[in-house]
């Protein structure tokens, strides 16, 4: 495994780390504690060091399951990333809550719900124009950060309205950016990138498989469960990015190279991101995401 320092923080963070959005249901599939422990006890046996949730992925759910985890491992052992600003129901909707006092709420049920004292990266979760100006939200967090619950504020983004989050990022004290990046979504290299590198803050890169199309396991007018988010995309679009897959795998991807390794090596190559948070669903497949490293060099 290689690690990259996160932005101005002291984290050491593994490029490669787990993404768990899966973990609250919304994959095709429904885990349990044994199967989360197995992809976890893999990460670690990898090197890998970074866990990246949300308060939403099953209203905690996702974060029970992590924090089991924790209480029976060393805590130490890992970089906990987890979001705030929505609150998951069970038709698979969301409602936005970023008050002040919302927010703290949150930070109180995501503590319980990963049974640790702190977390390491606390992100807002795609805040719009509205909800990122609020002076109270901040220094409530900061005042957190004074108390020991919170290490790090992180901004987890959408791309293009969220330049300007970007911009104003160390004004109200956070380090990281999260955003979508990979083979498919490369906007943020001339929008949010150059903002990253000039106020030196670490940058991680969700869905770097583009919602496992860059898997290379689907095939343009393939569908979708209808317990799986990817059902909910739009179809035409989907098949037009199935249709530029087939042509980067023809054509980019190095003959018997895994697809999917290969693009998380990808983003990676990129010296502005610290680590790429890609979802699985079995051990194997965080090996496979592992192997990425090795394609770097």
């Amino acid at each position: 495994m290689k690690y990259r320092k996160l932005g101005s923080t002291s984290l050491d963070l593994s490029v490669i780390g787990v993404g768990t959005w899966q973990f609250g249901g919304e994959w095709g599939k429904d885990f349990t504690q044994q199967e989360v422990d197995a992809i976890l006890t893999t990460a670690h046996e990898e090197g890998i060091n970074l866990i990246d949730t949300a308060e939403c992925y099953g209203d905690h759910l996702s974060e029970r399951f992590i924090g089991d985890y924790l209480k029976r491992h060393n805590r130490e052992d890992w970089v906990v990333a987890t979001k705030f600003g929505h609150h998951f129901h069970d038709n698979f909707e969301r409602t936005r809550h970023v008050s002040a006092d919302e927010v703290l709420k949150q930070l109180d049920d995501s503590l319980l719900s990963l049974q640790t004292d702190y977390i390491d990266l606390y992100q807002s979760h795609s805040f719009k124009v509205h909800e990122f100006d609020n002076d109270d939200l901040w220094t409530m967090l900061d005042k957190q950060k004074e108390r020991g619950k919170i290490k790090h504020i992180g901004l987890s983004m959408q791309n293009d309205p969220s330049v300007d989050h970007a911009k104003k990022a160390k004004s109200i004290g956070a380090e990281a950016l999260q955003l979508i990046y990979n083979r498919l979504t490369r906007e943020v290299e001339e929008t949010i990138f150059p903002v990253a590198e000039q106020d030196d803050l670490g940058v991680l890169a969700r869905v770097p498989l583009a919602s496992g199309y860059l898997t290379g396991k689907y095939s343009p007018g393939d569908t979708f469960n209808a317990n799986d988010v990817r059902s909910r995309h739009d179809k035409e679009d989907t098949r037009q990015k199935l249709v530029e897959v087939e042509r980067i795998l023809k054509e980019e991807v190095p003959e018997g190279t895994d697809m999917a390794t290969w693009a998380l090596s990808w983003c990676l190559k990129n010296d502005v991101v610290t680590s790429v948070i890609p979802g699985c669903k079995n051990p194997e497949q965080v090996r496979k995401n592992a192997r990425a490293v090795n394609l770097l060099d």
